[in-house]
């Protein structure tokens, strides 16, 4: 499996560790000089030493060839760029982190389902990521194939009470949030185009649960 890994910040540079000695092919993607040559010294993966949000430095990493990239640099605008970049090259797998909850939300209405916050992020939650599968807080307390899903309401749902929504076999929703305020499921609020909705579900669903929920698909 071939990663683009953007930014040495220290989630970078722990996940590079991690992915190097599980057997992955690294491409580390690094804009300080001094801190590249070091990292070409003491990691087995290739170094860049670019600015990542460049299309010819994804180019020179070969971004087309790329199972997935993961856009961790220290500015959350940098990251959904490079995000955006990665998917006009049909990237399979896209992550992008972000410090920013305003920058979270705007990368999950851009499309982007891997969006995480470092805080709470560990090289072993991207590793499991990277694997296929999406996990959240919350799936610490979950066992098997159980998965959360978060999806933006597009606006073929706008006016629908959320017990209306069809969701596949085997899920049920949480809630939804509207701004930073959360409403339980059993209240069966009605939905607002942009309202985020919490799912539980099963790993086979979780595809067709995106496409349930892509803008795109409006009337």
């Amino acid at each position: 499996m071939r990663i683009i890994i953007v930014g040495a910040t220290p989630l970078g540079m722990d996940l590079a560790e991690v992915l190097i000695k599980k057997g992955y092919e690294v491409i580390f993607i690094v804009r300080d000089e001094r801190l590249a040559e070091n990292l070409s010294e003491t990691l087995d993966c290739t170094v860049i030493n670019a600015e990542g949000t460049r299309p010819d430095t994804l180019e020179k990493a070969e971004v087309e060839r790329a199972d997935a990239i993961v856009a961790c640099t220290d500015h959350d605008q940098d990251n959904i760029l490079i995000g955006v970049i990665a998917r006009g090259y049909k990237v399979p797998e896209i992550i992008i982190t972000t410090e920013d909850i305003q920058f979270m939300t705007v990368a999950r209405k851009l499309g982007f389902h891997h969006v995480l916050n470092p805080p709470q992020t560990t090289s072993a939650i991207v590793y499991h990521t990277l694997r296929g599968i999406d996990t959240i807080e919350l799936s610490t307390m979950m066992r098997g194939d159980t998965r959360f899903v978060s999806v933006f309401a597009p606006p073929k749902f706008d006016d629908i009470k959320l017990a209306e929504l069809s969701l596949p076999k085997g899920s049920a929703f949480i809630g939804l949030y509207r701004d930073d305020h959360f409403t339980v499921h059993m209240e069966n609020p009605l939905v607002k185009e942009g309202d985020e909705i919490l799912v539980v579900t099963k790993l086979e669903n979780v595809n067709e649960i995106y496409d349930l929920f892509r803008a795109e698909e409006a009337a």
